[in-house]
Parts: structure tokens; C-alpha cells; sequence
């Protein structure tokens, strides 16, 4: 493994400690790469909400020309549709 000196805030170091000390993890180290997996998984989410909304972007120019939609009167449209529905 590779070792990194990283900075940290003194919250950012007590709450580190205050998690080993816990015993909710075996070391700093231990913390550091839950989070980074954490961080990982979270980035891995963007990317796919990312593609989903290229795609609805793409599908949506492909559906044709938009109509223009005055937005008071669709509100009340949603609203009474979810009334209809209970």
C-alpha cells in the first residue's frame, strides 16, 4: 500500500479518533478507506445520473417540437390529477 500525508481539520481528526476509539473501526486507515469507497460509490452515482439525463435530453429532441405550456394551468392539471388518485 501507498502511504499519503493528509491534512485535516482538528473536527475532521476528532471525529476520525472518536470512530476508532468507538471501536467502529480497527484505524485512521480503516476510516479513511471506508470513505473513499463511500466517495467512489457516490461518484459512481453522479456518472449514472448523468448518462440518464443525457439520455432524456437525447430522447426528448428526438420526440419532436415542444408546445408552449402555460404553467398555472398545468399546476392545476398535476393537482387534480393526484386528487382523482386520493
Amino acid at each position: 500500500m501507498r502511504t499519503l500525508t493528509v491534512s485535516l481539520t482538528p473536527q475532521q481528526a476528532a471525529r476520525l479518533q472518536s470512530a476508532v476509539d468507538s471501536g467502529s473501526y480497527a484505524s485512521n486507515s480503516e476510516v479513511v478507506r471506508d470513505a473513499l469507497r463511500l466517495w467512489e460509490q457516490r461518484e459512481d452515482v453522479r456518472a449514472l445520473e448523468l448518462d440518464r439525463l443525457k439520455q432524456a435530453y437525447h430522447d426528448g429532441k428526438k420526440s419532436g417540437e415542444g408546445e408552449d405550456v402555460d404553467p398555472a394551468a398545468f399546476l392545476r392539471s398535476l393537482k387534480a390529477e393526484r386528487s382523482a388518485r386520493g
